[in-house]
């Protein structure tokens, strides 16, 4: 029966034993070139200018400090005067782009000529659309200062005309 006994295999080798080979590390991976990543900012996407317009629609018609100077639009009106607004806007703003305006700068630069048209425009409108002012209302802008800033203003203006003192 000696020869059905299982001798004892030779184990492994310790992986801590000092005489145990490190595990080998795996090699550094070489360096995968990627494609350039590409930033675009301009033009926007349609997504981005349907946004625009739902917050112009938005800005035009619910209570603000604009709609509580100038009037509030009704919905239907505000949609299409912010449609109009964006679309004058993207126009405007895509003549002053140029033909390659393809860095991020350039980019940025056309974005801010975007926004300001839109505002810009935003507050023409209104200010048409407002209604003139009656003989009671005062005229936005034609408010008169309070009288300390006025006796304020007066004192500067008799000190700037009068000759220097000897």
């Amino acid at each position: 029966m000696a020869e059905d006994s299982v001798e004892p295999q030779p184990q492994a080798e310790v992986e801590n034993s000092p005489e145990a080979p490190l595990p080998s590390t795996p090699p550094t991976p070489t360096r995968t070139s990627y494609p350039s990543l590409s930033l675009q900012i301009w033009p926007p996407s349609q997504r981005t200018r349907d946004a625009v317009r739902s917050r112009l629609v938005e800005n035009l018609s619910s209570p603000s400090v604009l709609t509580k100077r100038y009037g509030a639009f009704p919905i239907d009106e505000a949609s299409s005067v912010a449609r109009r607004i964006e679309e004058e806007a993207f126009g405007a703003a895509s003549a002053s782009a140029s033909a390659d305006a393809g860095s991020v700068d350039e980019g940025i630069e056309v974005i801010q000529i975007y926004s300001k048209e839109i505002s810009k425009r935003m507050l023409e409108t209104v200010k048409a659309r407002a209604p003139a002012p009656t003989e009671g209302s005062p005229i936005a802008g034609d408010v008169s200062p309070p009288p300390a800033a006025a006796a304020a203003e007066e004192e500067v203006s008799a000190a700037e005309s009068e000759p220097p003192v000897s």
